[in-house]
């Protein structure tokens, strides 16, 4: 364990990079943690995630907005997800791009959306640069000042290895359910 601790903290920043250019919530909770037991910094670990989630976001709206073809040719069974991102870009405007930040199973989505548009790509990297640093400020504190919990959850699933995959199986089911019903909602409107 304390090897894996140690392998962290001298890795943990590069992982954390590399997780966030796609999504990174998970990475910055983890990194927040590990922060709050002392491994890694909390302030670098947020300003790492913050600046991965922006470059992953900016690469997806130019990706989209000059490899369209190329683009769609990917995402056929994500149709459904991408017309929902572009109702919600209707709907409550330049908000999407800090309420992506949030939601699993779009946050991708969104900034392929939006580079599909003729959406200002100024714009968009101003919204996404205040986007991704309020971001990782929120997840990272709030994993900051929930390490506690963390840790404890961590004990209980060590000493009890069986119920870790009956809670994945709960949050991710839970998650699923949550979505499908979102989506469903917005597609109605």
């Amino acid at each position: 364990m304390q090897e894996t601790l140690t392998s962290l903290s001298t890795y943990g920043y590069l992982f954390l990079f590399l997780y966030s250019l796609g999504g990174g919530f998970v990475g910055l909770v983890a990194a927040s943690v590990l922060a709050y037991a002392g491994k890694m910094d909390l302030g670098v670990s947020m300003l790492v995630a913050g600046i991965a989630n922006f470059l992953g976001d900016i690469g997806l709206f130019y990706l989209a907005r000059y490899q369209k073809g190329e683009v769609m040719r990917y995402l056929v069974k994500q149709r459904r997800k991408l017309a929902l991102a572009h109702l919600w870009m209707k709907r409550y405007g330049n908000a999407v791009i800090f309420i992506q930040k949030y939601i699993y199973g779009i946050k991708t989505l969104v900034p392929l959306a939006i580079g599909f548009t003729k959406y200002n790509d100024w714009k968009f990297g101003i919204y996404n640069f205040f986007a991704s640093l309020v971001w990782a400020v929120v997840i990272g504190l709030g994993g900051y000042f929930s390490g506690e919990l963390f840790m404890e959850l961590f004990e209980i699933l060590s000493l009890r290895p069986y119920l870790a995959p009956i809670l994945v199986a709960i949050l991710l089911g839970g998650l699923w359910l949550w979505m499908g019903s979102v989506s469903k909602k917005d597609s109605k409107r």
